[in-house]
């Protein structure tokens, strides 16, 4: 018995054990970003030699990629089918969904392994939207990704959210005008939805009313926008929007002194960074819980006076007649100068 027992302790082959894990999330960049706690926290409080994969589609890979927690990143374009032979042929200990769709589903039958996927609380969010009151609790979604792996033992660290910037992606300030060399505001003015995007000639009102350079950040489909809003506008404002990837607008993000943004992914990765975020909300609702995680000192969620927000979970319905857009952007002129 004796023998057996040092074995068993000092067996090579179990002190090499691997506790392997996959983490689902498709997308998009603020929903990933929301679920690196998650990561951190499977990573660094589970006993021994944990391996994190990380399946997502193609277009985000980049986003986790730098992540020191995550071991492996598998990118599918469409389909599971993708990457079928390579989920069935590793042996997962685990696999944390943290989408909760068809597709997701599909992964997690593939690989075969104990399974935990995410509540996404569609019942109580839709009542939220259809009654204005959070008649059954909806709680913010890192809090429900984090309850998703309760069961292992696993707890918030109170670290807030990561966003991990590559050294050959850092903006160097020379890369900007003269005058921003000296502090700036960045501006996230995107959205995945219309009704989540301040309309341009608001925008146009609001640069005209900061004291501070103004630094237009967005991808390429904002670009448009972001001329009109440099041309028209009375102050100093550039326009970045199209010309950086993910990772250097981040950077960007990383140097201003604060951030405005939309409900957009930039407004994540600002809480990433821990910058100060002045988050804006038309069509949608901080409630329905996913406002900035944890951002940095100062932070402020500006709500626009409509008794008909919100209009549904993802800001595509009820923005048409302007009045979610009801805003005071003199409210949010002041909260940045102030700053």
């Amino acid at each position: 018995m004796q023998s057996f027992v040092n074995w068993i302790t000092f067996s090579p082959s179990l002190l090499d054990a691997i506790t392997r894990i996959l983490v689902i999330r498709f997308s998009s960049i603020g929903d990933i970003v929301l679920t690196t706690p998650v990561v951190r926290t499977l990573k660094q409080q589970l006993d021994g030699r944990v391996e994190i994969h990380y399946l997502t589609k193609r277009s985000f890979a980049s986003i986790l990629e730098t992540n020191p927690n995550i071991d492996q990143v598998i990118a599918i374009d469409e389909k599971v089918f993708e990457v079928s032979e390579a989920l069935k042929s590793t042996h997962y200990d685990y696999v944390i969904d943290l989408h909760n769709n068809l597709r997701s589903g599909q992964a997690r039958r593939l690989v075969k392994a104990l399974s935990f996927k995410v509540d996404k609380r569609n019942i109580a969010k839709w009542l939220y939207v259809q009654t204005k009151r959070e008649i059954t609790p909806i709680g913010h979604i890192v809090t429900r990704y984090l309850d998703t792996v309760k069961a292992l033992a696993v707890e918030d660290d109170g670290k807030g959210l990561d966003f991990y910037i590559p050294e050959d992606k850092e903006v160097s300030l020379s890369q900007l005008p003269a005058a921003f060399k000296s502090g700036y505001v960045a501006y996230a003015i995107g959205g995945t939805t219309p009704g989540k995007v301040l309309p341009t000639p608001k925008i146009i009102e609001l640069c005209n009313q900061i004291q501070q350079p103004v630094l237009l950040l967005g991808g390429p489909t904002d670009e448009a926008a972001g001329k009109e809003i440099e041309a028209q506008s009375t102050g100093t404002v550039h326009n970045a929007c199209g010309r950086f990837s993910l990772h250097q607008s981040a950077s960007l993000l990383q140097q201003a002194e604060v951030v405005i943004s939309h409900d957009t992914g930039l407004m994540h990765i600002a809480a990433a960074l821990q910058k100060r975020v002045i988050s804006l909300w038309f069509a949608t609702t901080p409630q329905i819980g996913m406002a900035p995680w944890r951002p940095g000192k100062g932070s402020e969620m500006v709500e626009a006076d409509c008794k008909k927000r919100p209009t549904g979970k993802l800001g595509n319905r009820g923005w048409q007649d302007g009045e979610v857009f009801r805003i005071d952007l003199g409210r949010v002129a002041g909260l940045v100068n102030l700053g």
